[in-house]
Parts: structure tokens; sequence; C-alpha cells
């Protein structure tokens, strides 16, 4: 169990990790409201990375490191991750005029 203390080591590691065997390879967070602290591990049952943080901001990082990885178990490990971002940007819908029925 290797605790990384670098936000941009763990997310290279933890990505080749997941690369190297996606069958066995797990990813894991964990909050504990009482401490306010965010815990993110990945395994794959030979190697164990974490990333401990108490820190607010760390939110945003997570979220992008949870859309790379649902890329990478969606599409493949060999899916392009470059395109991948913090926040989609969901299409926006034409909003309907009026209430009531069509006249």
């Amino acid at each position: 169990m290797v605790y990384i203390s670098s936000w941009d080591e763990f997310v290279e590691r933890s990505i080749q990790l997941f690369r190297a065997d996606p069958q066995s390879s797990r990813y894991v967070m964990k909050y504990r409201h009482c401490d306010g602290k965010l815990v993110l591990k990945v395994t794959d049952n030979r190697e164990c990375l974490k990333f401990k943080t108490d820190q607010a901001q760390d939110a945003k990082k997570m979220e992008k490191l949870n859309n790379i990885f649902f890329t990478l178990m969606a599409r493949g490990p060999d899916a392009d991750i470059t395109e991948v971002s913090g926040k989609e940007q969901a299409e926006v819908q034409p909003s309907k005029k009026g209430r009531g029925r069509k006249q």
C-alpha cells in the first residue's frame, strides 16, 4: 500500500495500473465526514496506490479522475482520454415558449 503525495503522479500511475490489467483493477473512493478526509484507492490486487487529502479544491480533480476512469471503463483501456474534462457541457435544449395548448 503506497500513499502518493503528488496528485499528478497518482493520476498517471493509476491510469497505467488500470490499462495494464483492466479486468482486475478497482477504483475506490472513501470520504470520512468526521475527519473531513477523502481517500482514493486504485488497486489490481498486486499493487495498491492511495491518495489522501483534506482539501476542498481537490474535489474538482477527483471529478476529472472519475470521468477518466468512466471513459476507460466504458470505451476500453485504449481509449483516448485527452478530451475528458471535469464537467461535460450538456447540450442546451431550446426552451418551449408559452404555456397551454397549441393554437
